[in-house]
């Protein structure tokens, strides 16, 4: 049965504004994940990661600097994929709308946010780990879906298993990736990328050490690019 109110065609056709992003998202590889708690620091760490080459964050709602640090870096870097995290309610989904998310990612599926992105064309990736919610995602006509979180769900052992009853669905693991497991998971087809957060660690965003941010950055984006050899 298709709730009043929703399009019927979204629930059998592709999600074309997921899907335009998809070779962006594929080319990079890398999604770092990252809590900030001061405002202040949304410019330097921008300026870190296009500096080091990467040019794409996802700015988790874990706190409340969330909305206006999106906005900032979206302000000084139009450039640069600037998506939101951790979306849970639909006032953080119209948050991050409101302040320029490029795409919303939530630890898992749930309806309102999801058809609230639906209804304004923003690209959602939403949270599974079992075959239910990568058919409900299905159902929304997504080709992607974060694997979360993909170490305590059983890595990559758990994506080949879930990915084999559904040939149309990728996965974007997050949750224990990092640079000594990434490569092993980019190397499966049915992965498009892989969000990680082992390169904006809070403690050197709170130290102010957006120099190392940016040199581990740059040997992130040089690690995933052993994938492509």
């Amino acid at each position: 049965m298709i709730r009043k109110g929703i399009r019927k065609d979204r629930f059998f056709s592709k999600n074309m504004n997921q899907t335009n992003m998809l070779p962006e998202l594929e080319a990079k590889k890398l999604v770092p994940v990252v809590k900030l708690d001061n405002v202040e620091d949304a410019k330097p760490l921008g300026e870190a990661l296009c500096k080091g080459g990467l040019p794409v964050a996802e700015v988790t709602f874990r706190t409340d600097a969330a909305e206006e640090s999106i906005r900032r870096m979206r302000k000084e870097f139009p450039h640069m994929l600037v998506g939101a995290g951790t979306v849970v309610t639909l006032e953080q989904a119209k948050r991050a709308q409101d302040a320029g998310a490029s795409f919303l990612v939530s630890p898992g599926i749930k309806r309102d946010v999801v058809e609230y992105a639906l209804d304004n064309n923003i690209p959602i990736f939403p949270g599974t780990c079992t075959p239910s919610e990568v058919m409900m995602a299905q159902g929304y006509g997504l080709e992607v879906v974060k694997f979360f979180p993909a170490k305590q769900y059983g890595g990559l052992a758990t994506i080949k298993a879930l990915a084999a009853p559904f040939p149309g669905i990728r996965f974007m693991p997050t949750g224990g990736v990092n640079a000594e497991n990434i490569l092993e998971f980019l190397a499966y087809d049915r992965i498009i990328a892989c969000g990680g957060s082992w390169m904006v660690k809070d403690s050197l965003i709170k130290a102010g050490r957006f120099d190392e941010i940016e040199r581990l950055t740059q040997e992130a984006v040089s690690l995933v690019k052993q994938e492509e050899q």
